[in-house]
């Protein structure tokens, strides 16, 4: 049995090539998608589609809505979400996947540090699991094929 994982979280470090390095250490059977990475392209996919803007509000907007269109189609055909919370980036892309996920009754576990169990209080009791460490959550998926 293949699962595919939507890795929802900042696209700022490799947290995701950590994440697909441990499953396949664990030879789990999982399918890994995510958000655009490229910051670069994932902030200008708007104009690259549509034309120049007017202005970066407009900017902003047209992409966006390409962002959000991409995320929803590859959280929609995803088995599980990977909600991944860390402490150097604000977490607003995070939270705003986390809660979508829920929202489509998708199995969701939620990875953050001990420092953000009170600002997460709500969103980690709406998970199905609330893990601290990558290697946690990776277990938790192991524990499926078991």
């Amino acid at each position: 049995m293949n699962l595919t994982v939507y890795l929802a979280g900042q696209i700022h470090d490799d947290w995701r090539e950590e994440v697909k390095k441990k499953a396949k250490e664990k030879d789990l059977s999982l399918t890994f998608v995510g958000p655009q990475t490229n910051h670069d392209r994932s902030d200008h996919i708007g104009e690259d589609i549509f034309g120049e803007q007017p202005g970066n509000v407009y900017k902003d907007d047209a992409a966006s809505s390409i962002n959000n269109f991409r995320t929803e189609v590859l959280m929609k055909k995803s088995d599980v979400v990977i909600a991944l919370f860390g402490e150097k980036y604000k977490q607003w892309n995070t939270a705003m996947d986390a809660s979508s996920a829920l929202a489509l009754n998708k199995p969701t576990i939620i990875v953050r540090p001990s420092s953000l169990i009170h600002p997460l209080k709500e969103l980690s009791n709406k998970a199905n699991v609330t893990v601290e460490t990558v290697d946690q959550a990776i277990s938790v998926l192991a524990y499926i094929y078991e």
